[in-house]
């Protein structure tokens, strides 16, 4: 088959990864070996002028899956977009590690008092998080954000007092096994890890009764800290391959 290119001719090699672009070139090519005029193996291609020949530059090998990323490119695939809701007490984090995780500025944070919704890109899904203030007086009314939900995130202080962590305990428990939420995937975040404070993730999950609880359950238990990005991504990372196999099993169902 004849192939004819529009773009520039350069090959460029950083890592493992390979640029090509192609300056308007026609000729039949091979898979299995070179490319020419007439179609035969293993001779040069013949261009219109030696002028030409000079200012392109043709590869040897060229894969046929960067051909139809850089001369057959469409759209790129739409991300999947997975509806949240992300609770937790007030003074856990929960709008700190949102806002950072949209790369807003830390100065512009305040805690929420009725609920916010933010969509949070990743490279591979969009999680569209509600965010629901923590406060005794709202607390009561968390169920009524409940539908439509894929996911929960629920956020506890590692470092909170007694008395803080024994309610985010009882209001964890009481999501767990909450009718519109037991059969969605959990992400556990025990933020502020920095802190002297905190406790660790081993206590957390004992202290917590998780594993007799949540037994059955997709759920994930990460510790996290607004010092440690790297860390917090891959926790919702973890989250999103949950939310996928979710999917999947929907789809085989």
């Amino acid at each position: 088959m004849y192939l004819t290119n529009n773009v520039e001719c350069k090959k460029q090699v950083t890592g493992k990864y390979m640029e090509y672009n192609f300056i308007s070139v026609k000729f039949k090519y091979s898979r299995t070996g070179g490319r020419s005029q007439d179609g035969r193996i293993g001779t040069a291609p013949v261009y219109s002028s030696q002028r030409e020949r000079r200012r392109r530059r043709v590869i040897s090998a060229f894969p046929s899956e960067c051909f139809r990323a850089l001369c057959c490119k469409g759209p790129p695939p739409a991300r999947p977009e997975y509806d949240l809701v992300c609770i937790g007490l007030t003074g856990s984090g929960k709008t700190s590690l949102l806002s950072k995780l949209c790369s807003e500025s830390p100065d512009n944070v305040v805690s929420t008092t009725g609920f916010s919704i933010k969509a949070v890109p990743f490279q591979n899904a969009i999680l569209n998080v509600k965010e629901l203030g923590g406060a005794d007086n709202i607390r009561k009314y968390w169920s009524r954000y409940y539908q439509g939900s894929q996911g929960v995130i629920f956020v506890l202080d590692s470092a909170s007092s007694e008395d803080d962590l024994e309610a985010a305990r009882n209001e964890l428990h009481s999501a767990l096994q909450h009718p519109q939420l037991c059969t969605l995937p959990f992400l556990i975040l025990a933020n502020h890890q920095d802190k002297p404070a905190a406790r660790s993730v081993q206590e957390i999950k004992k202290y917590f009764e998780l594993e007799p609880l949540a037994r059955g359950k997709r759920w994930i238990l990460q510790p996290c800290s607004l010092d440690d990005m790297d860390a917090l991504k891959d926790s919702f990372s973890q989250l999103i391959n949950l939310l996928e196999e979710k999917d999947h099993e929907a789809i085989r169902m």
